[in-house]
């Protein structure tokens, strides 16, 4: 379990890092995927940068439940992106989907290891 939440956080970073700079730095490659800057890519980098940071301070300072909100709450954004760009086969859509189903692995795994417990 502490490893696929791990790899989970280290994916998130991995793929945000440069996602993020090159929307901050209007890249060429982000233009053609994304179009050109708009006030919605802006608010679209604003939450990539907030999940880049959730998941540097969650890779130092484990939480599981935290880390379960964070992953469940891009599962959900991801596997609605088909939907609200009305196409499966923009780039960032296919990459949407392929990092949704690692996180659902890896909520599937903290499950199976019955290690979220809420108090009510």
């Amino acid at each position: 379990m502490k490893f696929m939440i791990t790899a989970s956080l280290i994916l998130n970073i991995v793929v945000l890092i440069p996602v993020c700079y090159f929307l901050l730095t209007n890249n060429f490659r982000m233009t053609k995927t994304m179009g050109e800057f708009t006030p919605a890519r802006g608010i679209l980098l604003s939450m990539y940068i907030t999940i880049l940071l959730a998941s540097i301070l969650l890779l130092l300072f484990l939480d599981v439940k935290l880390a379960s909100a964070l992953f469940f709450m891009q599962i959900v954004y991801k596997l609605l992106s088909p939907f609200s760009v009305k196409t499966f086969k923009n780039p960032v859509v296919i990459s949407n989907i392929l990092i949704a189903i690692f996180h659902l692995v890896t909520i599937y795994t903290i499950i199976k290891a019955d290690a979220l417990h809420f108090d009510i």
